[in-house]
């Protein structure tokens, strides 16, 4: 197992440094100038006066200035082995648009989107490993049908239509108030409540985005995890053990229920990207300060060192989630020894 740990990690870095390549030409090649949009806003009062006054070769000149400043100016391939080279110290420069050190934006956002992303991973399996096990005992009856339709629609449901939705009815919008629009405290926190208190405050503004979050997790893990017992069910150990006169209750939770996880631990290598994609939507429309809306907000201003470094994060987040899966994948079946070579 050590062995083939350490394989995968070294494996890790080549497949890292081919996924930042491929995201440092979306970012370069997209549409769209910082230094023009740069000029457009901090520069915007003085591009204005020069412009008024014919000195637009002024204003060329302050742009030109910018990009040297931060190496847009040079080749592609150039750009790319500054940003690598800082990479391996972690470095990722500094923020287009307020000059601060991108590491220390992320280390102040980063926990908020960790805390939501394992909330909704909790919740997916809480949800969907006793639903999907209820329908696999209980094929084609009412419950099951029921579960299978609502699993269906939630799986249908895009999540930012659902958002926008949940803001109009059950948030202030323009019906009830259940939960708050926005932000992860209330109006009147205050640093002196109770530490109970703060719990509560924050779970009451987590709870609606962690939901929004993960219901199309559960809804189409649920049906795996259906599909993956009826499949189960009909292997010849299971009638054997009803016919041994074993319990069905020990049968399905002993015998059945281990072997069904299998496909559950494999889909968690692809869950983890989803939040992540699904948290940028959720913090942007809920304005929860986490890597998601630092993220929007830095392409819509093309932030390219903020953009790589999230780039980056998720990419290695990912590929750490598939190491996770694998290696979940020999605890769930004994069968499964990485690294060890039959004899």
């Amino acid at each position: 197992m050590g062995s083939y740990i350490v394989q995968r990690l070294a494996l890790l870095v080549p497949t890292l440094i081919g996924i930042s390549l491929m995201g440092f030409l979306v970012t370069r090649l997209a549409p769209g100038d910082p230094a023009e949009l740069r000029a457009a806003g901090g520069l915007g009062g003085a591009r204005e006066a020069a412009l008024s006054r014919g000195k637009q070769s002024a204003v060329d000149e302050a742009m030109a200035q910018w990009r040297a400043q931060y190496g847009l100016d040079r080749p592609l391939h150039v750009q790319y082995g500054i940003w690598l080279k800082n990479l391996v110290t972690l470095d990722f420069g500094e923020s287009f648009k307020d000059n601060q050190p991108v590491w220390n934006k992320i280390l102040e956002r980063l926990p908020v989107t960790i805390k939501l992303n394992i909330f909704s991973i909790l919740l997916v399996y809480v949800i969907a490993i006793p639903l999907g096990i209820y329908s696999a005992t209980h094929p084609n009856s009412w419950s099951d049908q029921t579960a299978t339709f609502g699993a269906f629609v939630l799986f249908a449901v895009p999540l930012v239509w659902a958002a926008t939705m949940a803001i109009v009815f059950i948030c202030g919008g323009d019906f009830l108030y259940l939960f708050p629009p926005a932000g992860l405290t209330s109006l009147d926190y205050a640093p002196d409540w109770p530490w109970w208190e703060k719990v509560a405050d924050q779970a009451w503004h987590l709870f609606l985005p962690v939901v929004l979050l993960s219901y199309d997790g559960f809804a189409g893990l649920s049906r795996y995890m259906r599909a993956s017992m009826l499949e189960v069910l009909s292997q010849d150990y299971v009638q054997v053990a009803r016919a041994k006169g074993v319990s069905e209750r020990i049968v399905v939770l002993k015998h059945v229920m281990r072997n069904s996880l299998i496909p559950m631990v494999t889909i968690l290598a692809s869950i983890l990207p989803g939040l992540i994609g699904g948290s940028i939507i959720i913090e942007t429309i809920f304005s929860i300060p986490g890597l998601g809306q630092l993220g929007y907000e830095a392409v819509l201003a093309r932030d390219y060192p903020i953009v790589m470094a999230l780039f980056t994060v998720s990419a290695l987040l990912t590929l750490l989630g598939i190491l996770l899966s694998d290696l979940l994948l020999a605890v769930v079946d004994p069968r499964i020894a990485f690294g060890r070579r039959a004899q």
